[in-house]
């Protein structure tokens, strides 16, 4: 499904992207037809990664508490995924109490002062947790006393797409003069798994001394691992998924990264103790971030820059899924070009064409002269020369 621009001065949707990270959320909208108009991120670390991938992309380096809204540019949706630290079922769970939480209130702020037909907020599934019950039904109160229809879900992205067990909460709301509410696509049951994700990837390296990239001396952009020890925590669970399966989650730490699909699954001893399989240990070596990155929906052409590998981690962990981001975005384009349909003033641009699929006859002539014609218009396609 693709948007553009036209003679007609019809224009693609255009969205502005709150923290937007190294824009996995981004590049979905991009694929599904977007133009993402605007993008803030304040974690100095990502700014030469979203840059590199985004180089038309107006980046606001700012902290989302010091952007007025009147710097952000009039779009059609407003989309991120506020910080979810606070929200985190593995942190101390702060909620809005978090300074991190709060700034999802910032978010709510921008979208009231900007009223765009839509937007999209992601977060963990941590905020469901009843510790934070009464935080997530305010955010809610806050959105629909916007004057927007809200519909929200917890998706596992393995069901959309992406070779990775991934659970996220997605609110997504629709402007009330809309006249309608989100209906999340359904979920497909043909699973990716990591044989069809990692395929074709080779020379892969471990990181040099403290983890330092490798930088230009890879066959494989980002194909570089995590080295050191494996954390009592991490060792009290299996960490390895077949290659018939679907990933653990891709969290935002090197050190968290699961084991390589090629290393058997650890052995149980005993309860939050598991180890490597005597006499395979050589196999056990943590996914690259090119690996992670595959398993996260990017494309090989999306470079991650870092000097530290743990930088790169984060950067892949803390992304939206591309393919996830993509089947959403094209659900919200459709809506959004149906309702433009029953304006006035049509404004989106379109290219989803309904032309007719030729279905084709060939004729043989008594001197070989094969002509195809086109049955759904009656006319001569073309001619061939036996």
């Amino acid at each position: 499904m693709q948007y553009q621009s036209k003679k007609n001065n019809r224009k693609k949707i255009k969205v502005a992207s709150l923290f937007a990270g190294c824009g996995g959320l981004d590049l979905g909208f991009k694929q599904a037809g977007f133009e993402v108009a605007w993008a803030n991120e304040f974690d100095k670390s990502i700014w030469d990664t979203f840059e590199h991938n985004f180089p038309s992309v107006l980046l606001d380096k700012r902290s989302i508490l010091e952007v007025p809204s009147k710097d952000v540019p009039e779009v059609d949706g407003l989309v991120g995924g506020p910080p979810c630290q606070s929200w985190s079922e593995a942190g101390a769970g702060r909620g809005l109490n978090d300074c991190r939480g709060k700034v999802f209130l910032e978010y709510i702020r921008i979208l009231k002062d900007k009223e765009p037909l839509f937007f999209l907020a992601e977060n963990v599934s941590g905020m469901l947790l009843p510790r934070h019950r009464e935080a997530f039904e305010k955010i809610l109160s806050l959105f629909n006393k916007l004057d927007y229809n809200v519909s929200w879900k917890l998706l596992n992205t393995k069901y959309y797409g992406v070779p990775q067990d991934r659970k996220r909460v997605i609110i997504i709301g629709y402007h009330k003069k809309m006249g309608k509410s989100f209906e999340f696509p359904k979920p497909s049951h043909k699973l990716i798994t990591l044989r069809e994700a990692l395929k074709g990837l080779k020379g892969v390296k471990k990181a040099k001394p403290y983890n330092k990239t490798n930088g230009d001396n890879l066959k494989m952009p980002n194909h570089e691992y995590m080295t050191g020890g494996f954390s009592t925590i991490y060792m009290s669970r299996n960490r390895v998924r077949s290659w018939g399966e679907q990933s653990f989650t891709i969290q935002a730490g090197g050190r968290h990264a699961p084991i390589h699909p090629q290393a058997p699954k650890m052995r149980f001893i005993r309860q939050n103790k598991r180890i490597f399989i005597p006499g395979k240990e050589h196999l056990y070596r943590r996914l690259s971030i090119r690996e992670c990155a595959r398993i996260q929906t990017f494309p090989d052409n999306f470079i991650f820059k870092y000097n530290n590998l743990s930088d790169g981690y984060k950067m892949v962990g803390n992304a939206v899924p591309v393919e996830f981001a993509r089947r959403l975005a094209n659900k919200i384009a459709t809506d959004l070009l149906d309702y433009d349909k029953n304006t006035k003033n049509k404004v989106f641009s379109s290219q989803i064409d309904k032309k007719k699929q030729k279905v084709h006859k060939r004729i043989k002539t008594d001197k070989g002269t094969i002509i195809i014609f086109d049955t759904s218009s009656g006319k001569r396609d073309k001619v061939e020369v036996g």
